[in-house]
């Protein structure tokens, strides 16, 4: 089969490589019809290479058909249409009854202390091959595949595998009063997507912030009050407060992480720590790693007293410094992790219908085939052409 591998940084290439097969009773293997670009894919693109090998097949927003079933597989039969979920989770141990299933015990990835497995993402999280690919093996057949109807167009429910569980997670974590306010940090795919369902949610207020004029243009159709973190510079947090009576926002979502534009030095680190030998650089990464932490210390300003943020861009530091005085002086709660993407779909599934109140549909600014996976990440990562949301085609 024909799949996008990582050769190196900012090296990516779609080879031909061995077809997936069921290996366990339980497992299923897909024919993925449509496979997206996530921004967290970018961080193995640039940042995250020692701990990824050559040749390991990226992503983890697939969808497609079943293709093969295990001999232990009872609710789905070849023909079936499903969404595969980024966590790697097993829907039976006590993590997962607890909603958790990013920190799932069967597959945590325990040699590096990290939580559950995830498609297509580094050693850390269990090296298991990813989903831009014209094939994906998916275990647990029977908990971890999500079952659609077949017929909608397959951007109906390809953003189950992420953006809207995630975005979701990030919407709940926020705490947002009804009524409230909410301020979104980034408006790539995963902050447009918590800024609908914060103003479907109930939201009075979302202000959403990016340099990108492109993203501000297509948030601010959707009624969010857009703002430049370039145009208001140090004085982001004060434009904020003028909005909501002198306080900030009720709460905070930071869907940026760590590649958000913050201090030279940590930026010069991250790159100077990718371009290290992968047996020097894995323990700096793991013990000495720092972020740009610029979007993460707005939502802290931005944020009202006794307000609440939730940090949904990934990070990656070890001793990232954290303003703690402020956090306690200004009662600040904060909530965060990856998405525990089988606890929300049931709440999201309902909102796919065909009143489509996200804007599922359209969502995607791009569409290319597979082949072109490598120029699609050059311009993800430049932020060309107005990209905001990639889907890859087999």
């Amino acid at each position: 089969m024909r799949a996008l591998t990582w050769q190196g940084t900012r090296n990516v290439r779609v080879q031909s490589v061995p077809d997936p097969q069921v290996e366990e009773p339980t497992d299923v293997v897909v024919k993925v019809t449509s496979t997206g670009i996530c921004g967290s894919d970018l961080h193995l693109y640039s940042v995250m290479g020692p701990f990824i090998d050559a040749g390991d097949i990226l992503g983890h927003e697939a969808m497609g058909f079943v293709e093969e079933v295990g001999s232990e597989v009872s609710t789905l039969r070849p023909g079936d249409r499903v969404v595969v979920p980024f966590n790697v989770s097993c829907g039976n141990c006590y993590m997962c009854d607890q909603g958790l299933q990013s920190q799932c015990e069967t597959t945590q990835v325990r040699e590096y202390g990290k939580g559950a497995a995830l498609f297509g993402y580094t050693k850390l999280y269990g090296q298991v091959p990813g989903g831009q690919a014209e094939y994906l093996r998916v275990p647990f057949g029977d908990t971890l595949p999500v079952k659609v109807p077949k017929g909608p167009p397959d951007e109906r429910y390809v953003y189950l595998s992420d953006v809207l569980p995630t975005a979701w997670q990030a919407v709940e974590y926020a705490d947002i009063p009804p009524g409230g306010s909410v301020t979104v940090l980034g408006l790539g795919p995963i902050g447009q997507m918590a800024a609908r369902i914060a103003l479907h949610r109930g939201a009075g207020l979302v202000v959403g912030v990016d340099p990108v004029a492109a993203r501000r243009e297509s948030a601010a159709e959707r009624g969010v009050h857009t703002m430049d973190p370039e145009k208001h510079g140090k004085d982001l947090a004060d434009a904020i407060r003028q909005l909501t009576h002198g306080r900030g926002t009720d709460s905070v979502i930071d869907a940026v992480g760590m590649e958000a534009h913050g201090t030279r030095l940590a930026a010069g680190m991250q790159r100077a720590t990718a371009l290290l030998p992968d047996a020097l650089a894995r323990p700096l990464m793991e013990h000495a790693g720092i972020d740009r932490l610029d979007a993460l210390h707005s939502a802290i300003d931005i944020v009202r007293r006794g307000g609440t943020i939730s940090v949904s861009g990934v990070y990656g530091g070890a001793v990232d410094p954290m303003p703690l005085l402020t956090l306690f002086d200004k009662q600040v709660q904060l909530r965060m992790g990856q998405a525990n993407v089988r606890s929300w779909v049931d709440d999201i599934l309902p909102l796919l219908d065909d009143a489509d109140p996200l804007g599922v549909e359209g969502f995607a600014t791009h569409t290319m085939p597979l082949e072109e996976a490598p120029r699609a990440y050059a311009m993800f990562q430049a932020k060309e052409d107005g990209m905001i949301k990639t889907l890859l085609k087999p």
